[in-house]
């Protein structure tokens, strides 16, 4: 299970509806060991794609010296699907290289006619998916 504060989700859909018609993508970092997301850290995608994510990487190695230097570890990965729902792609799912992480996928599309976007939070392990609960707090 997800556990994130109200204000990061906010944050994070904030994020995806100012790059939208892009995908939007991004991590929220938090204390190594602690599943507990707390530093915001939107990234830019590099790709520039409606479709398609990518990270820069140098920005990406910049992120996780940064991390390194201040005992943190990617938590949450999120990202943006523009037209469909918030399902990892076989895209996503190729290039999911962290098994600790949630993977956060937001959907600016109505696809289920449940309102203007979906958030939904994953595992990903060597290429299985699983969807997991998200509960979301006030603080922690």
């Amino acid at each position: 299970m997800l556990t994130i504060t109200q204000s990061l989700v906010d944050r994070i859909v904030a994020h995806a509806r100012k790059d939208h018609p892009d995908e939007a993508c991004g991590v929220v970092a938090g204390p190594a060991g602690s599943d507990r997301p707390e530093r915001f850290i939107p990234m830019l995608n590099a790709a520039m794609s409606p479709t398609f994510y990518e990270f820069d990487s140098g920005d990406l190695l910049k992120l996780y010296r940064e991390m390194d230097d201040r005992d943190e570890e990617p938590v949450v990965i999120y990202h943006s699907h523009t037209a469909t729902e918030a399902y990892p792609s076989r895209t996503d799912i190729s290039y999911a290289n962290e098994p600790g992480a949630h993977y956060v996928l937001v959907s600016t599309a109505d696809t289920d006619g449940a309102g203007e976007f979906q958030f939904r939070s994953f595992r990903i392990v060597e290429g299985e998916v699983t969807e997991e609960e998200v509960k979301i707090v006030e603080a922690y």
